[in-house]
């Protein structure tokens, strides 16, 4: 018999845990004739009662497994903890706060019998999200596919069945800082995109405020993209260029006597807070390179597992 493996992260989900899993558990009993399954709770460092019900959970059934965190180490983190335990021939990524449905994963598995290797939850709608983050979704996914060399598909999150083979793929790389969705992308194989209406959370709040979805976007952008220094080089032979000018223009000023301004004065102004606001934006997105390949050089684990329940039954 086939196995299934869902992967949950966890984070200040109290209010939402127990409903998850009965959603979840619910679906996956409704297709034990056909597969084995296991769900594993990733517990990112919450300081509610979410792990408290989630070992409650554990106690009553022994196919709810949890990994906890040491402290808080980020969504993409929690995910790729999951990845690395699971047992199962199909895995499915899911959120807790139920905007993805789990009644979708029968129709996701029906997909993967029929051959495909990663199928990805594209969204239709998006309820119960703002404008403000509805536009920013849109422009990163249309910012990222402008750098990177990869086509990442739009509207899409984590939610996603993938096969074996791409989990120990996925599994084999050694990136610190993982933008998953990307990678999925990345790697191939055959893929396949299911469209569903994206739902309002069940409860709670969402645990992707404005902070997060930055560093998200900028994982994104700089796993998968090298333009951005590239255009650093081309800011640098335009700034060139406007140097040019300006010498060229105050010269001719200086000449024919064009203007009653102080003498030098335009052009020390422009060029001292043109090149400072190049050389700034330069540095930084240097720095954002560089920190990376620091974080990577250090070699520390991506995340610290604090206690593990039920992985040995």
């Amino acid at each position: 018999m086939k196995k299934v493996s869902i992967v949950i992260p966890m984070y200040y989900e109290e209010e939402v845990a127990n409903e998850c899993y009965e959603k979840v558990s619910e679906v996956l009993k409704g297709i034990g004739d056909k597969y084995d399954y296991e769900i594993i709770f990733v517990n990112d460092g919450s300081k509610d009662k979410t792990l408290e019900i989630l070992e409650e959970i554990s106690k009553k059934d022994e196919k709810a497994k949890i990994i906890s965190f040491s402290r808080n180490f980020g969504h993409q983190a929690a995910v790729t903890a999951g990845l690395r335990e699971v047992t199962g021939d199909a895995i499915v990524i899911i959120d807790a706060d139920l905007q993805d449905p789990p009644k979708l994963i029968p129709k996701m598995l029906e997909l993967w019998e029929q051959g495909n290797e990663v199928i990805y939850g594209k969204r239709k709608t998006r309820k119960g999200e703002s404008a403000f983050k509805l536009l920013t979704a849109k422009m990163f996914y249309k910012t990222l596919n402008a750098l990177s060399d990869v086509e990442i598909p739009k509207d899409t999150g984590d939610f996603r069945l993938v096969d074996r083979k791409v989990v120990d793929v996925i599994n084999s790389l050694p990136e610190h800082n993982k933008f998953l969705r990307g990678l999925f992308s990345w790697v191939g194989f055959k893929q396949k995109a299911y469209e569903y209406e994206r739902q309002e959370r069940f409860a709670g709040k969402t645990k992707y405020p404005l902070k997060k979805m930055l560093k998200l976007a900028s994982d994104g952008i700089i796993s998968f993209s090298n333009k951005p220094i590239k255009l650093v080089g081309a800011l640098g032979i335009i700034s060139i260029v406007i140097s040019i000018i300006i010498l060229i223009y105050a010269l001719i000023s200086y000449i024919f006597q064009l203007n009653n301004l102080s003498a030098g004065w335009t052009s020390i102004m422009v060029a001292v807070t043109f090149f400072a606001g190049v050389q700034l934006l330069s540095l930084w997105v240097i720095s954002e390179y560089i920190g990376r390949i620091y974080d990577e050089a250090k070699g520390r684990p991506q995340y610290i597992v604090d206690k593990k329940i039920n992985f040995d039954k």
